[in-house]
């Protein structure tokens, strides 16, 4: 193991872009369909590992919902929840933001209420066991209507507590920003923040659109607003995060190998770029793993580590005070 896979493995840091369905590991995904009595295209896990070789979005999305198919009662949210949290500790990440998709669990007749309290259940029992915080953002599936995601809204409503924002996740090209006007703002009237992903494979159009017309907190993904200098100096004046997920644009052929990704520009041109894992069990890698293979393919100097790191702190929803102390703790520990 190198110096700097060992200065990876130990430095605080947080995660903004995760999908909890995409940490579905094989192994649980069968525990749950024995569990549930449910039927699986798949005899093994190594037959599941074997269809996780994706030539893009779509095809990812086709294999994803069909394993979210096992998850049935508030216990199967929660054990998928905790199965993260606890893959979190070991990497050293100290707060989570993690997304859901509701209407992947409605559409199919799951209340609304069991995915969301055995997922809250789990993070707060994160919180006390693990010591890792942690915010939850329920997301829009962009193929589908604006008005399903009104509903969605609705049913949302009464737990708002524990939903910190709203963001559109799904298949990007066709489905713009714009689409999803009305839902975002009345999402916002109700104090939520707001992100969306936008420019993984959607052209930097749809970036303006999620900061003009949705009003966006934070950029998921957003490769390919290189394409546009204009567009890069106004999302480095306007301060805003892109979530970046290496080791999914690999998978998903955003970047046809990991020595071509721009994440190394990003950091070079003053945006606040920073490391995720996205959809770990069907990507390859969790945290860490993002970090060290990223890390090896563009070589990330060590300044540039802790600069993704802050920036995983600087970029989520905690308050200031608290974004403070975890800085601080990163350079207390790169100076140790």
């Amino acid at each position: 193991m190198s110096n700097l896979e060992k200065f990876i493995n130990g430095l605080p840091k947080a995660e903004l872009h995760l999908h909890l369905e995409g940490s579905l590991e094989p192994e649980l995904m069968f525990e749950l369909a024995k569990r549930n009595n449910i039927s699986i295209p798949f005899d093994s896990v190594e037959a599941v590992r074997a269809a996780y070789k994706f030539s893009n979005l779509q095809e990812f999305l086709d294999i994803y919902y069909q394993g979210a198919q096992v998850l049935i009662n508030e216990q199967d949210f929660y054990d998928l929840t905790w199965a993260y949290l606890t893959r979190m500790k070991a990497d050293n990440c100290k707060h989570v933001e993690v997304f859901f998709d509701p209407q992947t669990h409605t559409d199919r007749g799951i209340d609304f209420d069991i995915v969301i309290n055995g997922i809250n259940r789990a993070l707060e029992d994160g919180k006390k066991e693990l010591g890792i915080s942690s915010f939850l953002i329920m997301c829009f599936l962009r193929h589908l209507p604006e008005e399903e995601a009104f509903k969605t809204l609705a049913m949302a409503t009464p737990h708002l507590a524990k939903v910190k924002g709203v963001g559109l996740d799904s298949s990007e090209v066709g489905h713009p920003p714009s689409k999803f006007a009305n839902v975002f703002k009345s999402a916002r009237d109700l104090g939520l923040k707001i992100v969306a992903h936008a420019g993984e494979e959607g052209p930097p159009e749809y970036i303006y659109e999620a900061l003009d017309i949705l009003q966006i907190d934070r950029i998921d993904h957003g490769n390919r607003c290189l394409e546009d200098e204009k567009l890069v100096a106004r999302i480095i004046e306007e301060g805003l995060t892109l979530t970046v997920c290496p080791l999914s644009n690999l998978s998903l052929c955003v970047v046809k190998d990991l020595t071509q990704h721009p994440l190394k520009v990003m950091l070079a041109k003053g945006l606040k770029a920073t490391i995720n894992s996205d959809d770990p069990a069907y990507f390859g890698g969790y945290l860490n793993k993002n970090y060290i293979e990223t890390q090896k393919a563009i070589n990330l100097t060590r300044d540039e580590l802790i600069t993704l790191a802050k920036n995983s702190f600087k970029g989520s929803f905690l308050s200031q005070q608290e974004i403070d102390v975890h800085c601080g703790d990163i350079d207390v520990y790169s100076l140790g």
